[in-house]
Protein backbone atom coordinates (compact mmCIF):
# COMPACT_ATOMS: atom_id res chain seq x y z
CA UNK A 1 0.00 0.00 0.00
CA UNK A 2 1.39 2.98 -1.05
CA UNK A 3 1.12 6.27 1.48
CA UNK A 4 -0.82 8.04 -1.46
CA UNK A 5 -3.39 5.68 -1.85
CA UNK A 6 -3.03 2.27 -3.19
CA UNK A 7 -0.29 0.85 -5.10
CA UNK A 8 0.52 1.90 -8.89
CA UNK A 9 2.60 -1.04 -10.15
CA UNK A 10 4.28 0.18 -13.53
CA UNK A 11 6.14 -1.57 -16.31
CA UNK A 12 8.88 -0.67 -18.51
CA UNK A 13 9.14 -2.39 -21.69
CA UNK A 14 12.73 -2.91 -23.60
CA UNK A 15 12.80 0.11 -25.67
CA UNK A 16 12.42 -1.25 -29.68
CA UNK A 17 13.58 2.31 -30.95
CA UNK A 18 15.71 5.16 -29.80
CA UNK A 19 14.25 7.83 -27.88
CA UNK A 20 14.10 11.20 -29.58
CA UNK A 21 12.90 14.67 -28.76
CA UNK A 22 12.89 17.37 -26.49
CA UNK A 23 12.30 16.45 -23.23
CA UNK A 24 10.39 19.29 -21.15
CA UNK A 25 11.62 18.93 -17.80
CA UNK A 26 9.98 20.16 -14.22
CA UNK A 27 11.39 23.43 -12.37
CA UNK A 28 13.99 22.66 -9.63
CA UNK A 29 12.47 21.31 -6.34
CA UNK A 30 14.87 22.94 -4.37
CA UNK A 31 14.32 26.02 -5.56
CA UNK A 32 10.74 25.88 -5.64
CA UNK A 33 10.74 25.41 -1.97
CA UNK A 34 12.97 28.08 -1.53
CA UNK A 35 10.88 30.82 -3.10
CA UNK A 36 7.62 29.78 -0.93
CA UNK A 37 9.35 29.89 1.55
CA UNK A 38 12.06 33.05 1.06
CA UNK A 39 8.49 34.35 -0.59
CA UNK A 40 6.60 34.19 2.95
CA UNK A 41 9.42 35.38 5.01
CA UNK A 42 9.65 38.74 3.10
CA UNK A 43 7.58 41.88 2.71
CA UNK A 44 5.42 42.13 -0.50
CA UNK A 45 4.22 40.13 -3.20
CA UNK A 46 6.46 37.50 -4.87
CA UNK A 47 6.10 36.22 -8.19
CA UNK A 48 7.58 32.61 -9.67
CA UNK A 49 7.45 31.45 -12.37
CA UNK A 50 8.29 27.94 -13.43
CA UNK A 51 7.33 26.51 -9.83
CA UNK A 52 7.02 22.58 -9.59
CA UNK A 53 4.19 21.68 -8.71
CA UNK A 54 4.74 18.01 -7.54
CA UNK A 55 3.50 16.83 -4.32
CA UNK A 56 6.55 17.86 -2.22
CA UNK A 57 6.13 21.57 -3.03
CA UNK A 58 2.42 21.64 -3.29
CA UNK A 59 3.10 20.36 0.93
CA UNK A 60 5.52 23.49 1.27
CA UNK A 61 3.01 25.77 -0.39
CA UNK A 62 0.14 24.51 1.98
CA UNK A 63 2.66 24.90 5.02
CA UNK A 64 3.11 28.42 4.06
CA UNK A 65 -0.53 29.02 4.24
CA UNK A 66 -0.89 27.55 7.61
CA UNK A 67 1.75 30.07 9.02
CA UNK A 68 -0.15 32.98 7.80
CA UNK A 69 1.42 33.74 4.02
CA UNK A 70 -1.41 34.24 0.99
CA UNK A 71 -0.18 31.69 -1.20
CA UNK A 72 -1.89 31.19 -4.86
CA UNK A 73 -1.57 29.79 -8.07
CA UNK A 74 -2.39 31.87 -10.96
CA UNK A 75 -1.78 28.95 -13.75
CA UNK A 76 0.70 26.25 -14.53
CA UNK A 77 3.69 26.95 -12.39
CA UNK A 78 2.78 31.01 -11.89
CA UNK A 79 2.46 31.60 -8.23
CA UNK A 80 2.19 34.53 -5.97
CA UNK A 81 3.28 34.81 -2.12
CA UNK A 82 2.52 37.76 -0.05
CA UNK A 83 4.90 37.42 2.50
CA UNK A 84 4.58 37.90 6.28
CA UNK A 85 7.90 39.10 7.64
CA UNK A 86 10.96 37.78 9.02
CA UNK A 87 9.51 36.89 12.25
CA UNK A 88 6.12 37.07 11.10
CA UNK A 89 4.82 33.73 10.99
CA UNK A 90 1.58 33.10 12.83
CA UNK A 91 0.99 30.14 14.87
CA UNK A 92 -0.83 27.47 12.60
CA UNK A 93 -3.70 26.09 14.26
CA UNK A 94 -3.16 22.31 12.14
CA UNK A 95 -0.80 19.79 12.12
CA UNK A 96 2.21 20.89 9.08
CA UNK A 97 2.18 17.85 6.92
CA UNK A 98 5.09 17.80 5.03
CA UNK A 99 4.07 14.53 2.95
CA UNK A 100 7.27 12.78 1.62
CA UNK A 101 9.56 15.98 1.26
CA UNK A 102 12.71 16.40 4.29
CA UNK A 103 13.94 19.50 2.29
CA UNK A 104 10.55 20.97 2.74
CA UNK A 105 9.87 19.60 6.82
CA UNK A 106 13.70 20.81 7.59
CA UNK A 107 13.58 23.87 5.81
CA UNK A 108 10.38 25.11 7.51
CA UNK A 109 11.30 23.62 10.75
CA UNK A 110 14.25 26.41 10.33
CA UNK A 111 11.98 28.99 9.38
CA UNK A 112 10.17 29.23 12.11
CA UNK A 113 12.24 28.18 15.11
CA UNK A 114 13.26 31.65 16.19
CA UNK A 115 9.55 33.03 16.16
CA UNK A 116 7.39 32.31 19.41
CA UNK A 117 5.01 29.73 18.50
CA UNK A 118 4.94 26.11 18.11
CA UNK A 119 3.96 23.89 15.16
CA UNK A 120 3.95 20.31 15.17
CA UNK A 121 4.86 18.55 11.51
CA UNK A 122 4.25 14.83 9.90
CA UNK A 123 5.01 13.14 6.79
CA UNK A 124 3.99 9.75 4.94
CA UNK A 125 5.57 6.46 6.17
CA UNK A 126 8.71 7.44 4.51
CA UNK A 127 9.32 10.15 5.75
CA UNK A 128 7.93 9.72 9.29
CA UNK A 129 11.39 7.08 9.68
CA UNK A 130 14.18 9.85 8.56
CA UNK A 131 16.43 11.41 11.14
CA UNK A 132 15.30 14.73 12.35
CA UNK A 133 17.69 15.43 15.04
CA UNK A 134 20.55 16.52 12.80
CA UNK A 135 18.15 20.06 12.21
CA UNK A 136 16.45 20.35 15.63
CA UNK A 137 19.52 19.73 17.01
CA UNK A 138 21.24 22.82 15.41
CA UNK A 139 18.04 24.30 16.32
CA UNK A 140 18.33 24.19 20.22
CA UNK A 141 21.33 26.30 19.75
CA UNK A 142 19.08 29.13 18.96
CA UNK A 143 16.92 28.04 21.71
CA UNK A 144 14.37 26.07 19.84
CA UNK A 145 12.74 22.89 21.87
CA UNK A 146 11.71 19.89 19.44
CA UNK A 147 9.96 16.91 20.78
CA UNK A 148 9.30 14.30 18.62
CA UNK A 149 9.07 10.22 18.34
CA UNK A 150 12.13 7.98 19.68
CA UNK A 151 15.10 8.69 17.81
CA UNK A 152 13.97 12.51 16.97
CA UNK A 153 11.60 11.00 14.41
CA UNK A 154 8.23 12.69 13.22
CA UNK A 155 5.20 13.06 14.04
CA UNK A 156 7.17 16.50 16.24
CA UNK A 157 6.25 19.49 17.71
CA UNK A 158 9.12 22.98 17.48
CA UNK A 159 8.62 25.14 19.97
CA UNK A 160 10.21 28.45 18.44
CA UNK A 161 12.94 30.35 20.83
CA UNK A 162 11.08 33.36 22.77
CA UNK A 163 14.29 35.29 22.90
CA UNK A 164 16.81 33.54 20.16
CA UNK A 165 20.44 33.88 19.91
CA UNK A 166 22.58 33.65 16.71
CA UNK A 167 24.59 30.74 16.38
CA UNK A 168 28.34 29.21 14.90
CA UNK A 169 27.45 25.71 13.92
CA UNK A 170 29.83 23.45 11.37
CA UNK A 171 27.70 21.13 9.97
CA UNK A 172 28.94 17.05 10.93
CA UNK A 173 27.49 15.97 8.01
CA UNK A 174 27.03 17.45 4.46
CA UNK A 175 23.56 18.49 4.01
CA UNK A 176 22.12 21.13 1.89
CA UNK A 177 19.31 20.92 4.49
CA UNK A 178 20.62 21.05 7.96
CA UNK A 179 23.17 24.57 6.69
CA UNK A 180 19.55 26.20 5.31
CA UNK A 181 17.90 25.32 8.23
CA UNK A 182 20.44 26.84 10.13
CA UNK A 183 20.58 29.77 7.74
CA UNK A 184 16.75 30.44 7.85
CA UNK A 185 16.59 30.13 11.55
CA UNK A 186 19.14 32.92 11.88
CA UNK A 187 17.52 35.18 9.67
CA UNK A 188 14.78 36.17 12.65
CA UNK A 189 17.95 36.16 15.34
CA UNK A 190 20.18 38.83 16.09
CA UNK A 191 24.04 39.41 15.38
CA UNK A 192 25.43 37.05 13.00
CA UNK A 193 24.83 33.18 12.26
CA UNK A 194 27.92 31.47 11.21
CA UNK A 195 27.76 28.11 9.19
CA UNK A 196 30.62 26.02 8.10
CA UNK A 197 30.63 23.31 6.08
CA UNK A 198 33.86 21.12 5.36
CA UNK A 199 32.30 20.11 2.03
CA UNK A 200 30.67 22.50 -0.32
CA UNK A 201 26.89 21.62 -0.61
CA UNK A 202 24.09 22.83 -2.93
CA UNK A 203 23.62 27.07 -2.33
CA UNK A 204 20.44 28.33 -3.49
CA UNK A 205 19.87 29.27 0.08
CA UNK A 206 22.03 31.44 -0.04
CA UNK A 207 21.89 32.52 -3.74
CA UNK A 208 18.23 32.98 -2.57
CA UNK A 209 18.96 34.76 0.33
CA UNK A 210 21.05 37.57 -1.50
CA UNK A 211 18.35 37.77 -4.27
CA UNK A 212 15.79 38.95 -1.13
CA UNK A 213 17.81 41.51 0.02
CA UNK A 214 19.66 39.67 2.77
CA UNK A 215 23.49 40.63 4.33
CA UNK A 216 25.11 37.03 3.20
CA UNK A 217 29.17 36.32 2.59
CA UNK A 218 31.07 33.68 2.13
CA UNK A 219 34.79 32.90 2.48
CA UNK A 220 36.69 29.77 1.99
CA UNK A 221 38.43 29.17 5.56
CA UNK A 222 40.66 26.21 6.90
CA UNK A 223 37.74 25.01 8.61
CA UNK A 224 35.95 24.91 5.19
CA UNK A 225 33.96 27.14 3.66
CA UNK A 226 32.54 29.73 6.54
CA UNK A 227 28.96 31.48 5.84
CA UNK A 228 27.95 34.41 7.44
CA UNK A 229 24.54 35.57 7.35
CA UNK A 230 23.17 39.41 9.74
CA UNK A 231 19.98 38.75 11.34
CA UNK A 232 16.97 40.28 11.40
CA UNK A 233 16.52 41.50 7.72
CA UNK A 234 14.12 42.99 5.95
CA UNK A 235 13.74 40.46 2.82
CA UNK A 236 11.59 42.24 -0.18
CA UNK A 237 9.31 40.54 -2.18
CA UNK A 238 10.86 39.52 -5.41
CA UNK A 239 10.62 37.87 -8.74
CA UNK A 240 11.60 34.57 -9.01
CA UNK A 241 12.27 31.99 -12.17
CA UNK A 242 12.77 28.39 -11.33
CA UNK A 243 15.13 26.81 -13.81
CA UNK A 244 14.31 23.00 -15.08
CA UNK A 245 16.02 20.43 -12.32
CA UNK A 246 18.92 18.98 -13.09
CA UNK A 247 17.97 15.49 -10.92
CA UNK A 248 14.81 15.44 -12.83
CA UNK A 249 16.47 15.90 -16.20
CA UNK A 250 18.75 13.05 -14.86
CA UNK A 251 15.98 10.67 -15.62
CA UNK A 252 15.25 11.15 -19.27
CA UNK A 253 19.33 11.74 -19.89
CA UNK A 254 20.46 8.38 -18.52
CA UNK A 255 17.54 6.81 -20.38
CA UNK A 256 18.66 8.13 -23.43
CA UNK A 257 22.35 7.21 -22.88
CA UNK A 258 21.11 3.46 -22.45
CA UNK A 259 19.06 3.17 -25.48
CA UNK A 260 20.97 2.98 -28.88
CA UNK A 261 20.79 5.81 -31.44
CA UNK A 262 18.50 8.15 -29.20
CA UNK A 263 19.37 11.37 -29.42
CA UNK A 264 17.48 14.48 -26.67
CA UNK A 265 17.41 17.99 -25.68
CA UNK A 266 16.52 19.13 -22.35
CA UNK A 267 16.23 22.97 -22.24
CA UNK A 268 16.85 25.26 -19.44
CA UNK A 269 18.56 22.90 -16.77
CA UNK A 270 20.13 24.67 -13.87
CA UNK A 271 23.91 24.14 -14.30
CA UNK A 272 24.47 25.30 -10.83
CA UNK A 273 28.17 24.37 -9.73
CA UNK A 274 26.99 22.75 -6.84
CA UNK A 275 24.33 20.66 -8.66
CA UNK A 276 26.82 19.11 -11.83
CA UNK A 277 28.24 16.17 -10.03
CA UNK A 278 26.07 13.53 -12.33
CA UNK A 279 26.87 15.18 -15.53
CA UNK A 280 30.89 15.46 -15.02
CA UNK A 281 30.44 11.58 -14.13
CA UNK A 282 28.49 11.05 -17.36
CA UNK A 283 31.02 12.88 -19.04
CA UNK A 284 33.54 10.37 -17.34
CA UNK A 285 31.93 7.34 -18.79
CA UNK A 286 32.02 8.96 -22.10
CA UNK A 287 28.87 10.32 -23.00
CA UNK A 288 28.04 12.32 -25.81
CA UNK A 289 26.61 15.32 -23.78
CA UNK A 290 26.89 19.09 -24.65
CA UNK A 291 26.03 22.37 -22.68
CA UNK A 292 24.29 24.96 -25.22
CA UNK A 293 23.61 28.62 -25.04
CA UNK A 294 24.60 29.21 -21.31
CA UNK A 295 22.67 32.05 -19.67
CA UNK A 296 21.55 33.07 -16.18
CA UNK A 297 17.72 32.75 -15.42
CA UNK A 298 16.22 33.27 -11.85
CA UNK A 299 20.25 34.25 -10.03
CA UNK A 300 21.27 30.47 -11.43
CA UNK A 301 23.14 29.02 -14.77
CA UNK A 302 21.29 27.48 -17.15
CA UNK A 303 22.26 25.40 -20.44
CA UNK A 304 20.46 23.20 -22.83
CA UNK A 305 21.43 20.00 -22.60
CA UNK A 306 22.20 17.90 -25.99
CA UNK A 307 23.07 14.45 -25.86
CA UNK A 308 23.44 11.09 -28.23
CA UNK A 309 23.75 7.22 -27.66
CA UNK A 310 27.08 6.97 -29.61
CA UNK A 311 28.11 3.88 -28.02
CA UNK A 312 28.38 1.71 -24.65
CA UNK A 313 29.95 3.95 -21.65
CA UNK A 314 32.24 2.67 -19.43
CA UNK A 315 32.92 2.22 -16.16
CA UNK A 316 34.25 4.52 -13.59
CA UNK A 317 35.12 5.25 -10.04
CA UNK A 318 32.94 8.34 -9.13
CA UNK A 319 35.29 11.08 -6.96
CA UNK A 320 33.63 10.60 -3.43
CA UNK A 321 34.62 14.34 -2.88
CA UNK A 322 31.71 14.73 -5.72
CA UNK A 323 28.86 13.09 -3.82
CA UNK A 324 27.25 16.56 -2.49
CA UNK A 325 27.17 17.93 -5.95
CA UNK A 326 24.92 14.31 -7.39
CA UNK A 327 23.49 12.90 -3.68
CA UNK A 328 20.19 12.52 -5.59
CA UNK A 329 21.48 11.26 -8.91
CA UNK A 330 23.06 7.97 -7.34
CA UNK A 331 20.11 5.76 -8.02
CA UNK A 332 19.77 6.56 -11.71
CA UNK A 333 23.56 6.86 -12.12
CA UNK A 334 23.24 2.85 -10.78
CA UNK A 335 20.81 2.13 -13.16
CA UNK A 336 22.64 3.64 -15.82
CA UNK A 337 25.72 1.91 -14.28
CA UNK A 338 24.47 -1.22 -14.87
CA UNK A 339 24.20 -0.99 -18.57
CA UNK A 340 28.03 0.11 -18.83
CA UNK A 341 31.24 -1.46 -19.92
CA UNK A 342 32.82 -2.80 -16.35
CA UNK A 343 32.77 -1.84 -12.61
CA UNK A 344 31.08 1.73 -11.52
CA UNK A 345 32.37 2.59 -8.24
CA UNK A 346 30.10 5.14 -5.86
CA UNK A 347 32.04 5.65 -2.54
CA UNK A 348 31.48 7.93 0.11
CA UNK A 349 27.97 7.75 -0.19
CA UNK A 350 26.34 6.52 3.66
CA UNK A 351 23.88 9.88 3.00
CA UNK A 352 21.93 7.58 0.99
CA UNK A 353 20.66 5.32 3.85
CA UNK A 354 18.78 8.36 5.40
CA UNK A 355 17.08 9.50 2.48
CA UNK A 356 13.22 8.78 1.35
CA UNK A 357 14.48 5.22 1.80
CA UNK A 358 17.96 3.32 2.15
CA UNK A 359 18.80 4.06 -1.48
CA UNK A 360 21.96 1.81 -1.17
CA UNK A 361 19.86 -1.42 -0.06
CA UNK A 362 16.59 -0.56 -2.51
CA UNK A 363 19.24 0.05 -5.43
CA UNK A 364 21.03 -3.24 -4.60
CA UNK A 365 18.42 -5.00 -4.03
CA UNK A 366 16.57 -3.95 -7.18
CA UNK A 367 19.77 -4.46 -9.35
CA UNK A 368 20.60 -8.02 -7.92
CA UNK A 369 16.89 -9.06 -9.04
CA UNK A 370 17.39 -7.79 -12.28
CA UNK A 371 20.20 -9.94 -12.58
CA UNK A 372 23.06 -7.46 -11.75
CA UNK A 373 26.32 -8.15 -10.00
CA UNK A 374 26.75 -5.27 -6.80
CA UNK A 375 28.86 -5.15 -3.82
CA UNK A 376 27.93 -2.97 -0.95
CA UNK A 377 29.50 -1.54 2.20
CA UNK A 378 28.23 0.61 4.33
CA UNK A 379 29.33 3.90 2.71
CA UNK A 380 29.53 2.35 -0.99
CA UNK A 381 27.53 0.55 -4.26
CA UNK A 382 29.65 -1.15 -7.19
CA UNK A 383 27.64 -2.06 -10.07
CA UNK A 384 29.57 -4.23 -12.35
CA UNK A 385 27.99 -3.12 -15.93
CA UNK A 386 27.07 -5.26 -18.93
CA UNK A 387 23.53 -6.78 -20.26
CA UNK A 388 20.96 -6.45 -17.88
CA UNK A 389 18.90 -9.57 -17.91
CA UNK A 390 15.55 -7.46 -16.12
CA UNK A 391 12.10 -9.47 -15.73
CA UNK A 392 12.09 -8.57 -11.84
CA UNK A 393 9.38 -6.77 -10.16
CA UNK A 394 11.48 -4.27 -7.27
CA UNK A 395 9.99 -2.44 -4.46
CA UNK A 396 10.27 1.43 -4.45
CA UNK A 397 10.17 1.68 -0.90
CA UNK A 398 8.16 5.21 -1.26
CA UNK A 399 10.71 6.72 -3.33
CA UNK A 400 10.47 8.65 -6.18
CA UNK A 401 14.03 8.24 -7.35
CA UNK A 402 13.75 4.34 -6.99
CA UNK A 403 11.10 4.13 -8.81
CA UNK A 404 11.85 6.60 -12.36
CA UNK A 405 15.26 4.54 -11.81
CA UNK A 406 14.29 0.93 -12.38
CA UNK A 407 11.45 2.31 -15.14
CA UNK A 408 14.60 3.60 -16.91
CA UNK A 409 16.47 0.44 -16.17
CA UNK A 410 13.77 -1.28 -17.99
CA UNK A 411 13.96 0.17 -21.41
CA UNK A 412 17.66 -1.45 -21.77
CA UNK A 413 17.02 -4.67 -19.86
CA UNK A 414 15.85 -7.73 -21.71
CA UNK A 415 12.84 -8.27 -19.72
CA UNK A 416 10.32 -5.80 -18.61
CA UNK A 417 11.13 -3.88 -15.11
CA UNK A 418 8.36 -3.65 -12.76
CA UNK A 419 8.25 -1.19 -10.04
CA UNK A 420 5.61 -2.42 -7.40
CA UNK A 421 4.31 1.21 -6.97
CA UNK A 422 4.58 4.61 -9.12
CA UNK A 423 2.79 6.82 -7.19
CA UNK A 424 5.49 8.26 -5.25
CA UNK A 425 7.20 9.50 -8.65
CA UNK A 426 4.05 12.66 -8.37
CA UNK A 427 5.93 14.19 -5.46
CA UNK A 428 8.61 15.01 -7.31
CA UNK A 429 7.92 14.72 -11.09
CA UNK A 430 4.13 14.21 -11.56
CA UNK A 431 4.84 14.65 -16.05
CA UNK A 432 7.11 11.74 -15.87
CA UNK A 433 4.87 9.15 -17.64
CA UNK A 434 3.77 11.17 -20.43
CA UNK A 435 7.24 12.74 -20.65
CA UNK A 436 8.67 9.59 -21.39
CA UNK A 437 5.74 8.25 -23.59
CA UNK A 438 6.48 11.30 -25.77
CA UNK A 439 9.98 10.28 -26.00
CA UNK A 440 9.46 6.70 -27.16
CA UNK A 441 9.39 4.60 -24.11
CA UNK A 442 6.62 2.20 -23.24
CA UNK A 443 5.66 2.51 -19.37
CA UNK A 444 2.57 1.55 -18.73
CA UNK A 445 0.30 0.65 -15.67
CA UNK A 446 0.62 -2.64 -14.27
CA UNK A 447 -1.18 -5.38 -12.27
CA UNK A 448 0.82 -6.49 -9.15
CA UNK A 449 0.53 -9.69 -8.79
CA UNK A 450 1.78 -11.88 -5.57
CA UNK A 451 4.12 -15.39 -5.73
Amino acid sequence: MSAHGAAQPMTAHPATAPLQGTAQVPGDKSISHRALILGALSVGETRITGLLEGQDVLDTAAAMRAFGAEVTRHGPGAWSVHGVGVGGFAEPDRVIDCGNSGTGVRLIMGAMATTAIAATFTGDASLNKRPMRRVTDPLALFGAQAVGRAGGRLPMTVIGAADPVPVRYALPVASAQVKSAVLLAGLNAPGDTVVIEATPTRDHTERMLRGFGATLTTQDTPEGRMITLTGQPELRAQTVAVPRDPSSAAFPVCAALMVPGSDLRVPGVSQNPTRNGLYLTLQDMGADIAFENPREEGGEPVADLRLRHTGTLRGVTVPPERAASMIDEYPILAALAATAEGPTVMAGIAELRVKESDRIDAMARGLEACGVRIEETEDSLTVHGGAVPGGATVASRLDHRIAMSFLCLGLAARAPVTVDDGAPIATSFPAFEGLMAALGARIEHAALTCA
